[in-house]
């Protein structure tokens, strides 16, 4: 287009393609690690440098494309959120796919976790070793018995994700 011209291009956001590559591009950013807060009016980092900073990881994503109404510093209020804001439980990923992994035990409490698929059984999602997001196995691997060496317990999709890819 001219540098000249009076019109102004139509632009469309394609909503599905900018989400994936917000994503992949989030892999190694330290941006997720810390959240203040005061408990018992004490400052406190409650994600630990990045321990755990899963949920905060997935919902600031879904939260800048407004596909859910707030970010989260937990699972369980991510998904309660992913729920009222349309996300539907699907049998099969696709890319994009929120991934709900079953509790484990972690610091004296069972966490469950919250990821992305991405394609070929891999996933991104905050690990607590690099405290930051990374691309992994999307099961965590498998175990000698060939079991996943964590289960998913649900996957999620929104049908606007569906709508401009």
């Amino acid at each position: 287009m001219p540098v000249n011209s009076n019109t102004k291009p139509k632009i469309e956001l394609i909503l599905y393609n900018s989400y994936i590559q917000a994503i992949k591009n989030s892999v190694g950013s330290k941006l997720f690690r810390n959240l203040y807060a005061y408990v018992d009016g004490k400052k406190n980092d409650i994600l630990e440098n990045g321990l755990f900073s899963c949920a905060i990881f997935v919902s600031s994503i879904l939260y800048f494309y407004k596909l859910i109404g707030n970010i989260h510093a937990t699972v369980d209020s991510t998904i309660k959120d992913l729920e009222a804001s349309g996300w539907q439980k699907v049998s099969q990923p696709k890319e994009g796919t929120i991934l709900i992994w079953e509790p484990l035990k972690f610091k004296e409490k069972y966490h469950k976790h919250i990821g992305f698929y991405m394609n070929e059984k891999k996933a991104i999602s905050n690990s607590t070793d690099k405290r930051s997001p990374i691309l992994h196995h999307w099961t965590f691997g498998i175990d000698k018995n060939k079991n996943p060496k964590r289960k998913i317990l649900n996957f999620y999709w929104h049908k606007k994700l569906d709508s401009n890819n």
